[in-house]
């Protein structure tokens, strides 16, 4: 497990990670509310070039980013309000995926199979108030990870 002292420090975490990815990539973040998925997809944006704070996309479902705005196209995409797995259909993931980032909270609303080769980053709230991370690593981040 890592530990993320602070909303900075999950923020630096995403700016860390985003160093590593590279278009087709989809890193999943996990964790009840408040747990810091979006602290890190802010960071991690910022430190593909964003300007600016990123909103988070629950109403949009789905943020776009592309260069110049940032290095590479990124789908920020927050999961919490789809109900039903056909309703993500409509999003247009799966074809996005061949030349965009996917960045994606809540990913839990869709079947596991959607993400078998997503980095997926588990974020849990600790007693003493910091974050903890956890992280399934499938072979195409095994020489990207650890950061």
């Amino acid at each position: 497990m890592i530990a993320l002292a602070d909303a900075a420090a999950t923020e630096a975490f995403g700016r860390a990670l985003a160093a590593k990815v590279r278009p087709g990539d989809v890193v999943a973040l996990s964790g009840q509310l408040g747990a810091g998925k979006t602290s890190i997809a802010r960071g991690f944006l910022a430190a593909l070039g964003l300007e600016g704070e990123a909103p988070s996309p629950s109403f949009a479902i789905v943020q776009p980013y592309e260069p110049p705005e940032t290095a590479i196209p990124v789908l920020h995409v927050d999961l919490y309000r789809i109900d039903d797995p056909d309703e993500a259909e409509e999003l247009g993931l799966e074809d996005a995926r061949a030349d965009s980032l996917l960045l994606v909270e809540w990913p839990e609303r869709l079947p596991d199979s959607f993400w078998a080769d997503a980095l997926w980053l588990t974020l849990t709230i600790e007693t003493d108030g910091s974050r903890g991370l956890t992280a399934r690593v499938p072979a195409a981040w095994k020489d990207r990870w650890p950061l």
